[in-house]
């Protein structure tokens, strides 16, 4: 009904204007005839009493008849008049069409960057589409989407992110040729159409790589500089199908490879490859169950042992997620995390299994901790603080047992948002460490501004520290580091006897990993213990956990 009333709307609007241009064009032919009318009078009658005003004026004889002299007069009036309505009458016809002009563009450009809006964009589309069903011309389709723009608009404020956005639309305006078509499609997605010669596509690969790079570069505002970079999708007219050339289909592949550029990282672009529509159905698929499985429960925790290096006590247990699909079966977290908090799920996910998790946690000895995953899309929202004490106090689980995770690439993010929610939870109790440190990140500094309880030494450093002199060094400078700063440290990833037994040189760390037994559910902790055995075919997604 919307595209109706639009459509209708429009053609009242069309026959309102045409009939309000019809009656000023009337009205002008009448006023031209008018003065034209004037004009030839006033030359009648000026030529009648044109010679007796000349006599009455050099005393030769009697003036002119007065009857005809008013009218003469009244013919100047009239003529000036006139004149004077049918210029009036031009300016607001000309001031009108202009307005109609400038209600045109707005109607089918974007006011934030001049570019066309998703509807003319659409046209242009079809039309470029069209010209290249008669030459040898490909049309080019690029789809551009600005990484973590949300985040940019979070934290610095929406004027900022519009003071971006106008910046990146004039980096895309110096990027692509003059005859290419730009739009923004909505939000941070703009889009560009341009024909080129299918012989030669690395015209149109020389032109991605130039944009994205255009777009990395940092902004700055004020002290303040912003980061942003860009993912590119692209298209080829020549891949549609014969019986689906149109603009939306053309559209649909360069999306499909846009996120296939996003989801490889990121500041890159991709050309549509066939594959990547079925990888994107796949991803489809992933997304509606992700949604629905969480109000199902199939999201459940699994447990992973952490031990004294020393004494070899049990100190605690990490809680790693895992979705129990009945779809796909069960799922390592390094699938599903990643979709989730691109969907904006992550939140509803991570509390549903943290409270499962405080609940079973309740159970064991209270002397075990519990430590919990973060993501950092979670510690973007200013009110987690207050929502994991809400579990905790639902759970009746005390603050001092449970420990949270969090990566170096929060402080990347929001380091003072990051310190003041860090505060927040330690100021009630719950122990809060910091996970894969030594990715590259953190600084020490960071470590003494923020009131961080432990550090967790990434496990790619500890699995190759026997083998790689480098990895040894990281590790033993880490170890020394949290001696000195008199912060516990946890090593991830132990799989080997070697690599215990090096690390047991160090004072104070605790570790898990393979090792010690793969993650379980929590009805399986008992026998676990009790056994001391772990089974082989218990988890077979702990080596990717």
């Amino acid at each position: 009904m919307g595209g109706s009333a639009v459509s209708a709307h429009g053609i009242n609007s069309m026959f309102w204007n045409t009939t309000q241009d019809n009656t000023r064009r009337q009205i002008d032919i009448v006023a031209l005839g008018i003065v034209t009318a004037s004009i030839l009078l006033f030359v009648a009658v000026g030529s009648a009493i044109g010679p007796s005003v000349v006599r009455s004026l050099s005393g030769g004889g009697p003036g002119p008849n007065a009857f005809l002299l008013n009218a003469f007069l009244l013919n100047i009036a009239i003529i000036i008049f006139g004149w004077s309505r049918y210029r009036e009458l031009c300016a607001e016809i000309a001031a009108r069409r202009q307005a109609e002009r400038e209600a045109l563009r707005m109607a089918s450009t974007d006011a934030m960057t001049g570019f066309l809006n998703r509807r003319s964009f659409d046209a242009g589309v079809a039309a470029l589409l069209a010209q290249t069903a008669a030459g040898n011309r490909s049309l080019a389709l690029v789809m551009i989407d600005l990484d973590n723009f949300k985040q940019v608009n979070d934290y610095n404020g929406h004027a900022v992110g519009d003071l971006l956005l106008r910046e990146c639309a004039r980096r895309m305006t110096a990027v692509f040729p003059a005859n290419a078509l730009i739009g923004r499609i909505g939000g941070d997605e703009f889009a560009a159409a341009l024909l080129f010669d299918p012989r030669r596509p690395g015209t149109m690969e020389r032109t991605a790589t130039a944009l994205v790079t255009a777009i990395a570069q940092p902004l700055q505002v004020g002290d303040v500089f912003i980061d942003t970079t860009a993912s590119v999708g692209l298209a080829r007219s020549d891949q549609l199908e014969a019986d689906h050339r149109d603009a939306a289909a053309l559209l649909d592949m360069a999306d499909v490879a846009m996120y296939h550029a996003k989801r490889q990282g990121r500041n890159a672009y991709a050309w549509f490859e066939p594959h990547m529509a079925d990888e994107m159905r796949f991803r489809s698929e992933l997304e509606q169950g992700i949604r629905e499985g969480i109000g199902r429960g199939e999201f459940v925790p699994f447990y992973e042992q952490q031990i004294d290096l020393m004494t070899g006590e049990l100190t605690g247990f990490e809680m790693l997620a895992r979705w129990d699909s009945p779809q796909f079966g069960l799922i390592a977290p390094d699938i599903f995390i990643p979709v989730a908090e691109e969907i904006g799920a992550i939140g509803d996910l991570s509390q549903s299994v943290i409270a499962q998790a405080l609940e079973d946690a309740r159970t064991w000895d209270s002397k075990l901790t519990l430590a919990v995953n973060i993501s950092p899309v979670q510690l973007r929202d200013p009110w987690f603080a207050q929502k994991l004490l809400h579990l905790l106090v639902d759970a009746n689980f005390p603050p001092q047992r449970l420990e949270i995770e969090i990566t170096e690439s929060c402080l990347h993010d929001n380091l003072a948002q990051v310190s003041a929610i860090v505060t927040s939870l330690k100021n009630q109790g719950v122990c809060v460490s910091l996970d894969d440190f030594g990715t590259g990140y953190s600084s020490i500094g960071q470590l003494r501004h923020i009131p961080f309880d432990r550090i967790k030494i990434d496990r790619s450093f500890v699995s190759r520290l026997i083998e790689d002199k480098d990895s040894a060094a990281i590790v033993r400078a880490i170890a020394v580091l949290g001696e000195g700063l008199d912060m516990p440290v946890t090593a991830e990833g132990i799989e080997t006897q070697d690599v215990l037994e090096h690390l047991r040189q160090f004072a104070g760390i605790t570790g898990q990993g393979y090792l010690y037994g793969r993650p379980r559910r929590a009805h399986e902790l008992s026998d676990w213990l009790e056994s001391g055995k772990p089974d082989a075919d218990e988890d077979p997604l702990a080596r990717r956990a």
